[in-house]
């Protein structure tokens, strides 16, 4: 396994790690890698595909479909100089 070195964190990131650590009892080193898998989408158990967490919630259109809201819709995008006086 790699280990890799960080070098000038500013304080005010380097007092939220320490805080965090603290927090969850945990060392620097557990705390920033678990930052990390978070922050990638990479928890346990999880694929890295952080958009699939919110695909049942999402609908899709078909080419169709969308283009029909494009039709019924497009009186939306005119602009009456009225509404602005």
């Amino acid at each position: 396994m790699k280990s890799i070195t960080i070098h000038d964190l500013d304080d005010a990131l380097e007092a939220l790690i320490q805080e965090k650590a603290r927090e969850e009892g945990l060392s620097l080193n557990k705390t920033v890698k678990r930052l990390l898998r978070q922050a990638l989408g990479l928890t346990p158990g999880g694929n890295g595909d952080q958009k699939a967490d919110f695909r049942e919630f999402c609908g899709v259109w078909t080419r169709a479909e969308a283009a029909e809201f494009e039709k019924n819709t497009q009186d939306l995008r005119k602009v009456d100089p009225r509404d602005w006086q």
